[in-house]
């Protein structure tokens, strides 16, 4: 099947989770080898480090996807990468380079309009979100209960020629103490670049994609790669778009269909 070319200002790709059995690598190869971009930031835990330490494995897609990053960076894209919790032994590189990929542990993006975002994974708000840890232990089981469902649900999909849909984030959003971490955390990032002075902060790590406005910062989460495939896209204008996988698939194979920004007053 023919795919287009999908071509912007900035891209930020979020917890891709690379050494997972979650990770939608073939998906994200998908997107990757049809992307021309000024600017790729990679908002953390792109390699999985907690989970390799468990259990390795690397499979082919998996290395494409890293190859494809690091051949981008060689390219005329400029990519900058923000260790995460997954991936935090490299926190310590903040302010390097890996070969052309600058690594920090945060940065702020101005774009085209010039409104100015702090850019960071988020685990840096861990403190103000955790609901004491049989809480965090039952979110940690509960979540890789629904990804194993996720997983059967779109493998069954397939099978049938069906698009991507997250079964995961569906029923994430219906559970309640979930809601409550996911509002806590949206408090703590929106309080951190209004100190700041900054107009937003785009974040990752807690794997639900969302673009709100908040006492006029606007909040977006980029989402994920091993539930919601989800990228947040800077066009040349300067807007940004929230695409969700099924946005993306839309993108990458109806060229003149038309993304609308989401944005949505909390």
């Amino acid at each position: 099947m023919q795919t287009h070319k999908i071509t912007a200002r900035s891209v930020f790709l979020s917890d891709i989770h690379l050494g997972s059995i979650d990770c939608k690598a073939e998906f994200l190869l998908s997107f990757l080898n049809n992307l021309e971009c000024d600017t790729l930031y990679l908002v953390g835990d792109i390699v999985d480090m907690w989970q390799m330490s468990k259990q390795f494995r690397w499979p082919k897609a998996h290395n494409d996807v890293l190859h494809r990053l690091i051949e981008l960076s060689h390219s005329n894209t400029r990519v900058i990468f923000l260790p995460g919790n997954h991936d935090a032994p490299l926190q310590k590189y903040s302010g390097m380079h890996f070969g052309e990929i600058a690594i920090h542990r945060e940065t702020v993006h101005t774009t085209a309009t010039g409104a100015k975002y702090l850019v960071l994974h988020g685990d840096q708000f861990d403190a103000d979100v955790t609901l004491g840890r049989f809480h965090e232990w039952m979110g940690d089981k509960g979540y890789e209960f629904l990804l194993t469902l996720n997983r059967w649900y779109n493998a069954y999909m397939q099978k049938r020629n069906k698009r991507y849909w997250s079964l995961a984030s569906y029923i994430k959003r219906r559970i309640k103490g979930a809601n409550l971490a996911i509002d806590r955390y949206r408090t703590a990032a929106c309080k951190r670049a209004e100190e700041l002075g900054l107009d937003g902060v785009i974040c990752g790590h807690i794997h639900y994609p969302e673009s709100v406005s908040v006492r006029d910062i606007h909040y977006v989460n980029d989402g994920d790669w091993v539930d919601s495939c989800s990228a947040l896209i800077e066009d040349r204008t300067g807007e940004l778009q929230l695409m969700t996988a099924a946005m993306l698939q839309a993108k990458l194979l109806e060229p003149t269909e038309t993304i609308k920004p989401i944005r949505k007053a909390a």
